[in-house]
């Protein structure tokens, strides 16, 4: 059984970005569900004594998802035991599409793999109780494979689509086909997450209505503006919702600095990416990104984020 979801909006798995600053902000800010970076199923049994150091979360991240890659079955019977105890959910990976990882026989390339991909959802379903769901796209050349891995996926038990219209070779290119999201709804029974060029509340909003998915999920908008959850609950349920300042984002800024700086895992480099991603859309941001660029310690990033700060 799926947990129970404060909100119809989720924070899509980022490599790089979700992390559990990240999430955690998200999660104040309302998004309903947060998931994971992908995390490789053999390195959780390499890690499996330290697991919790190597896949850090928070309890006040829940409900939260980890998202596993791999294809190795035994693997993954092992590594779900190991993470299991820690987590609300697992979410399987067929949706990335970086060559590096399609070339191990893993995410997106799965898709030409249906007698496998099989295999992999009755192996997890045997391995654990808490409730699967899986992240797809479309197809690897054209929109041709979604159909057959999503009824396998219902089929063998998993208990919610993520969906992101759009092949492998599209990559983040182009636009997502929100139709094919409406057919998915329409073929399965189990609750479906529409995924894919969700930057405003109204497009949350159209496309929930316009394909009938039951959750949404937001990427790369949520990157820049983790408000988007806050303001997709708003608008979803009064129809009206807050523009956010460019004082009140550098604020929130702080408060993902405060949550990062307690984590191991996070780097300068993934403080200082967020730090740019904050300044867009505010008045100056573009100098304040080129002098971040050469940045290397956090105590640089902190205080050309005070000078912004004080001068907005």
């Amino acid at each position: 059984m799926l947990p129970k979801f404060t909100s119809k909006a989720f924070l899509a798995p980022m490599s790089g970005v979700s992390n559990v600053a990240l999430r955690l902000l998200c999660k104040e800010l309302g998004a309903g569900l947060v998931v994971t970076e992908f995390v490789n199923i053999h390195a959780i049994i390499a890690k499996k004594d330290d697991i919790t150091k190597f896949v850090e979360f928070s309890p006040k991240e829940k409900p939260v998802s980890i998202q596993l890659f791999g294809s190795d079955l035994k693997t993954l019977k092992e590594a779900i035991k190991i993470v299991e105890p820690h987590f609300d959910m697992i979410d399987y990976n067929m949706g990335c599409p970086s060559p590096q990882i399609t070339e191990q026989m893993a995410c997106s390339a799965l898709l030409q793999k249906p007698e496998l991909t099989r295999k992999i959802f009755q192996t997890m379903r045997k391995a654990t109780n808490k409730p699967i769901s899986v992240k797809i796209r479309s197809g690897v050349n054209k929109p041709n494979r979604w159909k057959i891995i999503a009824k396998i996926a219902e089929e063998e038990g998993i208990e919610m689509i993520i969906f992101h219209p759009r092949t492998v070779k599209q990559g983040y290119s182009g636009k997502a086909d929100w139709k094919l999201i409406k057919e998915l709804k329409q073929l399965v029974k189990i609750p479906v997450v529409g995924n894919g060029d969700i930057k405003t509340p109204e497009d949350a909003q159209r496309m929930l209505q316009e394909t009938g998915c039951d959750y949404v999920m937001i990427g790369r908008g949520a990157m820049t503006n983790p408000f988007i959850f806050k303001q997709i609950n708003d608008y979803l349920k009064t129809g009206k919702y807050k523009e956010i300042s460019a004082k009140t984002k550098i604020k929130y800024f702080f408060k993902y600095l405060k949550y990062a700086e307690k984590y191991q895992s996070i780097r300068p480099a993934n403080i200082r990416m967020q730090a740019m991603n904050f300044s867009k859309g505010c008045r100056g941001g573009k100098k304040l990104r080129g002098d971040l660029i050469p940045t290397k310690t956090v105590k640089e990033i902190k205080e050309l984020m005070e000078t912004f700060y004080r001068g907005l």
